[in-house]
């Protein structure tokens, strides 16, 4: 399935990865905006500091140790964009921010106990369940102890607040965590496939070559000992040697061939990641059946899906595409169709571009037709391939796109 890796690209540079550092000065902005929104709690001893109930060392004061409780916090918050705190460090700089919630607190006032909501989203954010699961209910705790001195009603309403929130970040971090275990496993998955890949491509070449080429070696060999006094028979052995070298360049290309032939069903199942990272609703069938369909009939089929797909996502504009295979029976005999229909624009009625050109003439050879054009709702594609065995009945589907 091709894809265009600008537009690729361009959505991969929009999205914000979650548990991993920015790439670049974009992503930097948007995870500071993101992190910063939560900030608003800040707005009370803000508000505190500048209505001018302190003296002017409670103001310094304040600011600076409210500059130093923002610090920590987004210390905290951003610990994952180098290289990320050990327990023992969390641990203590979670001890700092309680303990600078609660001298700010008792020492300017009630406006303050806003700052113990982040105490509770850093202990849900940075610690391992079982201790977050104790230390939010504690932050709680002690915020209503400080509370109870400064201003019990504010205490009593923010007590919700600050436990929800935490419990809520114990679901966000451990979301963060299950995603980076998910990629890491991606990445191994893909590297065992590709390892086993390249030990299927060695054993199908020593299958290939070991036995031509160990006969090539041996009757050259022979042929070096007659050439002297046998030259009729050297000759026979060049000829065998020609003969062996000829097959075995045919079973190369085959090989070669083989590997490079599209699947039906890798097809469908590049054509359901292309669509739904384009923002596209697809409907596909699952594994066809593909008895008494030759390898080019499939292949055939594979390349018109990947085309009609490729144009949903580049050209249609569509928010849903319905794929359907299905076994007919025609006129002309048993045919394996794909159907490919989107509500999108589509191309200019009766015009055809090169890629559907060029396919046109790949399933001609194949013995099969192509139909393509405008449909009430959007744009439709049908390709057939002769099947070779018949069918007892008028039509079976092999997979449904409703």
């Amino acid at each position: 399935m091709t894809e265009d890796p600008r537009s690729d690209a361009s959505r991969s540079e929009r999205l914000i990865r979650m548990g991993q550092p920015p790439r670049n000065r974009a992503e930097l902005r948007r995870k500071v905006l993101w992190i910063g929104v939560w900030l608003v709690f800040l707005s009370s001893p803000v508000k505190d500091l500048v209505s001018g109930h302190h003296t002017t060392g409670g103001t310094v004061a304040g600011w600076l140790g409210l500059a130093a409780f923002v610090g920590v916090y987004l210390s905290l918050v951003f610990r994952n964009m180098g290289k990320p705190f050990t327990g023992r460090l969390v641990v203590g700089l979670i001890l700092v921010l309680g303990a600078l919630a609660t001298l700010l607190c008792l020492t300017l006032g009630g406006a303050w106990l806003g700052l113990y909501c982040y105490v509770s989203v850093a202990c849900g954010s940075t610690l391992p369940l079982r201790l977050a699961y104790g230390a939010i209910p504690a932050t709680t705790g002690v915020m209503l102890l400080v509370g109870s001195r400064v201003d019990r009603e504010e205490a009593q309403n923010l007590a919700l607040l600050v436990l929800l929130i935490g419990f809520a970040m114990t679901g966000v971090g451990q979301l963060v965590r299950t995603t980076i275990e998910l990629r890491k496993a991606r990445a191994t998955v893909a590297q065992l496939a590709a390892n086993e890949e390249r030990l299927r491509l060695a054993r199908d070449l020593h299958d290939l070559l070991g036995h031509s080429l160990s006969l090539i070696t041996l009757k050259s060999e022979l042929a070096g000992r007659m050439l002297p006094d046998h030259p009729e028979k050297a000759a026979q052995q060049v000829a065998d040697i020609e003969q062996v070298s000829r097959q075995a360049l045919v079973d190369v290309r085959e090989a070669v061939t083989g590997y490079r032939r599209p699947r039906l069903a890798g097809e469908l199942a590049g054509a359901q990641v292309a669509l739904t990272a384009a923002g596209v609703t697809a409907d596909l069938p699952a594994e066809p059946d593909l008895t008494g369909v030759s390898e080019e009939s499939e292949s055939v089929l594979a390349w018109a899906l990947r085309e009609a797909v490729t144009n949903v996502v580049r050209h249609s504009g569509a928010r849903r595409c319905a794929v359907e295979v299905a076994r007919r029976q025609t006129l002309d005999g048993p045919v394996l169709e794909l159907s490919v229909e989107d509500d999108g624009s589509g191309g200019s009625a009766g015009t055809h571009g090169n890629g559907l050109t060029g396919l046109t003439e790949r399933l001609e050879k194949a013995g099969g037709s192509l139909e393509a054009g405008r449909v009430r709702h959007g744009f439709r594609l049908v390709a057939r391939v002769p099947t070779e065995a018949p069918l007892a009945t008028g039509s079976h589907p092999v997979g449904s796109g409703a």
